[in-house]
């Protein structure tokens, strides 16, 4: 029992490093992708989907670049809050990642997101679906945030998975998206309408089954043996 115990941990913190090394890629693939968009051309890649009704709106290209640039910032430090080593020895970084990624989704990232949703390619299934994920996503970040102050700490770290789980819906889509198009053929709609909702619903379903299996109560047990949250 003792080695099975002990081969579960292994596989779990290999399961672990190999997830947050694939958000980290993802991350760095996120950034190049990001940067050129900074040249604030026009009809640059995304941008050139658009017709020139919406790219005349301000308040639909302020959100674009808002949310472009302000998703990164969560997705860098939502990764943060679940590296056992920092939440162990530098809890004060965890803490102040984890008030700037609560702070950047309330009051930044799911907003400009909302205003991107209201021109969504794909009519009103993908606006429907990508509303919902933005207001899906910042309530349950408010509600990691007030359990944090209320120093329920897991019920936090619960709340904290399924954000991130919503916050990852950006690398679900690019992965079901490929999937799906050169693996079952479907076609380029059939996918975009599929992963708009799939991305986001997949991945808190999936947060779901992990936290069922206890992953919030490790991540509590192993930061608070050397301080507290």
């Amino acid at each position: 029992m003792h080695a099975a115990s002990k081969n579960a941990r292994r596989f779990r913190t290999a399961a672990g490093l190999a997830f947050l090394a694939a958000v980290l890629v993802f991350t760095g693939i996120m950034l190049l992708n990001v940067l050129p968009y900074l040249r604030f051309e026009r009809a640059f890649s995304f941008l050139g989907t658009k017709p020139d009704a919406v790219l005349d709106k301000p308040h639909f290209m302020a959100g674009f670049y808002v949310h472009i640039t302000s998703s990164m910032v969560v997705l860098a430090l939502g990764m943060l809050q679940f590296v056992p080593v920092i939440n162990r020895r530098w809890p004060v970084i965890h803490r102040w990642a984890g008030k700037i990624y609560i702070g950047v989704i309330l009051a930044l990232a799911a907003p400009s997101g909302l205003v991107l949703a209201l021109y969504a390619n794909g009519g009103l299934p993908a606006r429907v679906g990508f509303t919902l994920q933005c207001i899906v996503w910042w309530i349950i970040t408010l509600f990691a945030w007030q359990e944090a102050r209320e120093k329920r700490w897991l019920p936090h770290v619960q709340m904290m998975v399924r954000s991130f789980a919503v916050t990852l819906a950006a690398m679900s889509l690019r992965t079901e998206s490929y999937v799906l198009f050169y693996w079952f053929g479907t076609k380029p709609m059939e996918t975009y309408l599929t992963v708009t909702w799939l991305s986001w619903v997949g991945n808190l379903l999936l947060a779901e089954l992990l936290l069922k299996t206890g992953f919030a109560a490790r991540l509590l047990h192993t930061a608070m043996n050397r301080s507290p949250l």
